[in-house]
């Protein structure tokens, strides 16, 4: 009888200590444990580290919101292939699998779902002056590879039975990025990548083309194992919390909010300038950065949107200098000669870091950067104004994401006529905000 209710206990143990049979960590282990265990990949859009040392990345930030919820730390775990990453979650190395992976039915039969956060469509990739196929038929005539594993490899292999010429190599060992840069390089003719990728990394490599895209629109989802119940059920939980606050249009604002504004003749001239103007100014930034708090590559990066680097730029309003500073914020700042570099930046720098002291305190990071670049632009004085207005309109005036919803609201006469500072262009610091996010984007990639 004692050896009978002994055999009871343990069966009752394992069954609470996992979702099923399968030795995954159940939603007990995790929180006993202290940590989730999180596989992912490293890229631009999932997970890297930044220059300074810090962690980033899309999935990165969601899964930090997950853990909290749980009230466990994330424990990351790189593997730098599709089919890598798959076969460990399948056999339960992780407690979720978050690496901007695309549902697909296979993948749904091996896994547990979690919800949708984001909409891709698949894009054939080409470089201009090279092969640039239109359509599914000619991807025969050049050489396309891809990443093995990949939902790509799966929509490829579905389009093989209505086009059996059609053929490609399935790369383990590199990573979507890795073929971009080879296409871009000219040793390979094709891949094919996701638009979000795409969007992202043909800022760093211009000369990439979309050619076209080979399905409909897909999901991107977190994986889970299949014995993983309970857990998936907190996610869901979560995300569901996670949509209805706005946290998650906030981190697509954050991470692709800047990409969209894509201009292939600007973006190649600033990688060119990257390499022959800056190093003549890159000390004097650093320099003013560092005694205003401020990442170097921020500063520059707004300096380029000012003047080009060209410390002799002036506009028709009378702005001068590599900061484009007005003559009474440069005596204000104590800049006897704006066309010096030095005092440019030196004024521009503790310009941007004063606006930024004068903000409220509830603006939190990057919001209070964003908001402060677009207070150097029009002014504190329409700054104030979109802020009272957003929260008249029943928006968030401490939310980028927000604000520059209701900037350009303020050339509109109906609101401007209401406000204390009146008529403003509040499209153009939206611009200017969003051109900065990116040539920063683009600079501290390069750098590193």
């Amino acid at each position: 009888m004692a050896c009978a209710i002994v055999a009871c206990v343990i069966i009752l143990c394992a069954f609470l200590s996992c979702d099923s049979d399968s030795g995954s960590r159940s939603l007990r282990d995790i929180k006993n444990s202290g940590k989730l265990v999180v596989i992912t990949r490293n890229a631009p859009t999932t997970y890297y580290e930044d220059r300074d040392g810090s962690m980033a990345g899309f999935e990165y930030e969601m899964v930090l919101s997950f853990a909290r919820w749980l009230g466990v730390e994330p424990e990351f775990r790189v593997i730098h292939s599709i089919s890598g990453i798959l076969e460990a979650q399948a056999a339960g190395e992780g407690d979720l699998a978050a690496a901007g992976l695309t549902y697909t039915a296979g993948r749904s039969d091996r896994f547990l779902v979690g919800p949708v956060y984001q909409t891709v469509t698949e894009l054939v990739i080409g470089r201009r002056g090279g092969a640039r196929p239109k359509s599914v038929d000619s991807l025969s005539d050049v050489e396309l590879r891809v990443v093995a594993g990949s939902s790509y490899e799966e929509r490829l292999t579905v389009l093989k039975g209505e086009f059996p010429g059609l053929s490609w190599l399935s790369d383990d060992s590199l990573g979507t990025e890795q073929l971009l840069e080879m296409v871009w390089d000219r040793r390979l003719d094709c891949t094919i990548t996701d638009d979000n990728i795409f969007d992202i990394n043909r800022r760093y490599y211009p000369e990439l083309v979309a050619t076209m895209a080979i399905n409909d629109p897909e999901q991107l989802v977190w994986f889970l194992h299949r014995s993983s119940g309970h857990l998936r059920k907190e996610v869901h939980k979560w995300f569901e919390e996670f949509t209805a606050s706005g946290d998650l249009s906030q981190l697509i604002e954050k991470y692709y909010g800047f990409v969209e504004l894509y201009d292939y003749v600007d973006t190649r001239k600033f990688r060119s300038r990257i390499k022959t103007k800056l190093p003549t100014y890159q000390a004097m930034f650093e320099k003013a950065a560092a005694e205003n708090g401020l990442p170097w590559t921020l500063l520059a990066a707004q300096s380029y949107q000012e003047s080009h680097w060209n410390p002799r730029a002036q506009s028709p309003t009378g702005v001068k200098g590599i900061m484009m500073l007005t003559l009474p914020a440069a005596e204000d700042l104590g800049v006897t000669n704006r066309l010096d570099p030095v005092q440019s930046i030196d004024g521009g720098a503790l310009y941007l870091r004063q606006l930024m002291d004068r903000l409220p305190g509830s603006i939190e990071q990057p919001d209070r950067t964003w908001t402060a670049l677009a207070a150097y632009n029009v002014g504190m004085g329409h700054l104030y104004d979109a802020r009272k207005l957003a929260r008249r309109l029943d928006k968030n005036p401490d939310l980028w994401q927000d604000l520059q919803e209701v900037l350009p609201l303020l050339a509109q006469k109906q609101y401007y006529k209401t406000l204390d500072h009146g008529y403003a262009r509040g499209s153009e610091p939206v611009q200017f905000v969003t051109r900065i996010r990116n040539y920063e984007d683009i600079l501290k990639r390069t750098v590193e």
